[in-house]
């Protein structure tokens, strides 16, 4: 399988029992579904994102991508709790495409993300 935003070669790599895809070029992490979600409550998992944040930044340009497990044109998702974000997620098998240091990102809430949500919620 091949990296959808550089196209390298992507590796598998496994934490706790769960397979994850990661590119050997630009480190982007392609988790099937709900494997990013099994992942995030597990202490350490954010040692699999080994990748440079910036570079992931940089990746963020390119989002008309194909899925690396069926080709089907992936779509760019946003997380409301983090909407600074970018994420591509698969419309067939529902996998997502993280790039590097987004992995890391998602998992833990900064204290900017928790009063973003704080301030976001409605007023009696």
């Amino acid at each position: 399988m091949d990296c959808p935003k550089c196209k390298r070669p992507m590796e598998q790599v496994t934490f706790e029992g769960i397979e994850v895809d990661r590119c050997t070029g630009c480190r982007g992490l392609f988790f099937d579904l709900m494997e990013a979600e099994r992942l995030r409550g597990k202490h350490g998992s954010e040692s699999i994102d080994v990748g440079d944040p910036r570079v992931g930044s940089q990746q963020n340009a390119n989002d008309h991508i194909r899925c690396p497990r069926d080709t089907s044109p992936m779509v760019r998702i946003v997380d409301p709790d983090q909407p600074h974000l970018y994420l591509e997620t698969c419309s067939v098998c529902y996998g997502t495409f993280f790039d590097a240091g987004e992995f890391t990102d998602w998992k833990q809430d900064s204290l900017g993300d928790v009063f973003r949500r704080w301030f976001a919620r409605p007023r009696a």
